[in-house]
């Protein structure tokens, strides 16, 4: 089961590739490409990966408790959807036109249709059971949503890409002891022919 950091495994995994894939050409740096807040607009970077929202996933039933060791179960993991929308800072020193916004973002777009999954192991290589891969697909949300995004961090719209991640499943660290056995009565029932 993953443990609580992919979440953030997740957000570094974005930022990888597209470090990997777009630079120099078109990010001239790969400092140039961080986790980051559209709200950190005055830091010197290109390109943002911002996680702004984590749902959960009502919709996928949750398996049975996981054995740990003899006597005790832990709770099943719990599937979480990530949303992430990818900008490009206005605010660098940069200079950037519209047209170099544009040709950024369909890099970034390009990247993430050829790379659309992540298995979980990947990200943490020390899990134990197999899950499911982390799928990342575009967000569909309208207009109006993105501004509303966009107006709670007391920005001005830009043109940005909305993207989503999951399942990602969150581990449990919560522990159910189960008793142990400590007094069994057997009956023997034995007939004569």
């Amino acid at each position: 089961m993953a443990d609580y950091s992919i979440i953030s495994d997740c957000s570094n995994h974005l930022v990888a590739l597209m470090r990997e894939k777009m630079c120099p050409e078109p990010i001239p740096s790969s400092n140039n490409i961080q986790v980051s807040s559209p709200m950190s607009q005055d830091v010197d970077y290109l390109v943002g990966v911002y996680l702004y929202d984590i749902v959960e996933m009502q919709d996928i039933a949750l398996g049975p408790n996981i054995r740990k060791g003899r006597v005790r179960l832990t709770r099943p993991p719990r599937p979480y959807m990530l949303y992430y929308c990818i900008f490009v800072n206005g605010g660098s020193q940069m200079g950037l036109k519209d047209l170099d916004v544009q040709k950024i973002l369909g890099k970034v777009v390009q990247i993430i249709n050829d790379n659309d999954s992540v298995l979980p192991v990947q990200l943490q290589p020390w899990l134990e059971y197999p899950e499911p891969p982390i799928v990342f697909s575009q967000a569909k949300i309208t207009i109006d949503e993105k501004h509303r995004i966009w107006q709670a961090l007391h920005k001005p719209y830009n043109l940005s890409l909305f993207f989503k991640a999951g399942p990602v499943f969150m581990s449990s660290e919560d522990i159910i002891t189960t008793p142990e056995v400590v007094d069994a009565t057997f009956n023997v029932d034995m007939k004569k022919k």
